[in-house]
């Protein structure tokens, strides 16, 4: 479905658009936000970031259309405007393709060529949509996955070539944004998202500052592995960075409570298989780590509260010369026999 600001100060070009593009509005292909002038159509971008393109007009009060044109880029960068004014004279034209104009319609609307302005402006926004949503999964990709399997990515080889496995020693670190799900009953969509991205940024932060590699993002929790020398120290101190540097998030009010956002973590270390895990089929395949020391680190992070770091009984004995911690005392972890004896990292 395409959404459409129609920005114009006649009273009866709402009435008219409603009447001319009833079919396709009943179909839910067009959806149509209405604007009497460029402020107004300003604060209905920031209310509807999911618009594809404005029909303005060029003479309006408060906000002419051609102002609107000047400001669009920075309300909503892929967001596509064609002008319908009655002032169809070449300058007035010029002057609107060089502020960024994609199309010109020129009044009394001919509303069929209307129809077919706006399919060929929609496909337009859509193939950049496709292709900065290309950008973002390759720099995503480029940012988290090892550069040997980006290669092997692009080869014929991938169905075949990509299975290496190998078992490796290996900490693994789970952290969750305790009270999110909570949070997301009370915000809208829009404000969630960038709430978790900018909790999701720092988080990830501190973990390629300690070389560790971020595998998934899972809900609102994030799970980092980290290999090489000293990599149960350098996870620890990459937790021990994001508590701190939560401290610093502001306080925000969702509904009629305040949240203030903590983490709570659990790390475990040892040994696990490295491969790549999914479906060749659908051609996803997660290169990821699996294991009973994985699964711990999750269980751990389970038995964690707010603002907790949790370990092992048998990690804190290869930390314990590094880093004060306190024991917790014995907690019954999922699908193991036995109480596991557990320690709080302090600060």
């Amino acid at each position: 479905m395409a959404k459409i600001l129609v920005v114009d100060d006649e009273a009866d070009l709402e009435l008219l658009i409603k009447q001319k593009f009833r079919r396709k509005i009943r179909e839910n292909t067009y959806e149509f936000v209405f604007a009497q002038n460029g402020e107004e159509a300003l604060q209905k971008l920031a209310e509807n970031p999911d618009l594809d393109i404005v029909l303005s007009d060029i003479n309006m009060p408060v906000m002419d259309g051609l102002a609107l044109l000047s400001r669009l880029p920075e309300a909503n960068p892929i967001v596509r405007a064609v002008m319908v004014s009655a002032y169809g004279d070449m300058p007035n034209i010029r002057m609107a393709m060089n502020r960024g104009a994609f199309d010109f319609v020129c009044k009394p609307v001919d509303f069929e060529d209307l129809d077919l302005t706006i399919e060929k402006t929609v496909n337009h926004v859509q193939q950049m949509r496709e292709t900065v949503k290309a950008i973002q999964e390759n720099n995503i990709l480029k940012m988290y996955v090892d550069e040997n399997v980006l290669n092997f990515m692009t080869r014929k080889e991938f169905e075949n070539n990509l299975v290496a496995n190998e078992v490796l020693e290996a900490t693994v670190m789970f952290i969750d944004i305790c009270g999110f799900t909570a949070v997301t009953e009370k915000l809208p969509a829009n404000a969630i998202v960038g709430m978790i991205n900018k909790l999701f940024d720092i988080i990830v932060h501190e973990i390629i500052a300690q070389q560790g590699h971020v595998d998934k993002f899972m809900g609102d929790a994030v799970m980092a592995v980290f290999r090489g020398n000293y990599h149960l120290d350098r996870a620890i101190d990459a937790a021990l960075a994001i508590k701190e540097r939560l401290k610093s998030v502001e306080e925000t009010i969702a509904g009629d409570k305040p949240f203030k956002p903590e983490v709570a973590i659990g790390i475990n270390t040892g040994e696990m298989v490295s491969g790549n895990i999914g479906s060749s089929s659908l051609k996803r395949l997660d290169y990821t780590v699996i294991g009973d020391a994985v699964n711990t680190a999750q269980r751990l992070q389970s038995a964690a509260k707010a603002n907790q770091i949790i370990i092992s009984e048998q990690v804190h004995e290869m930390a314990k010369e590094s880093f004060q911690c306190t024991k917790i005392g014995e907690v019954s972890l999922k699908n193991k026999a036995k109480p596991v004896v557990i320690y709080e990292v302090m600060e």
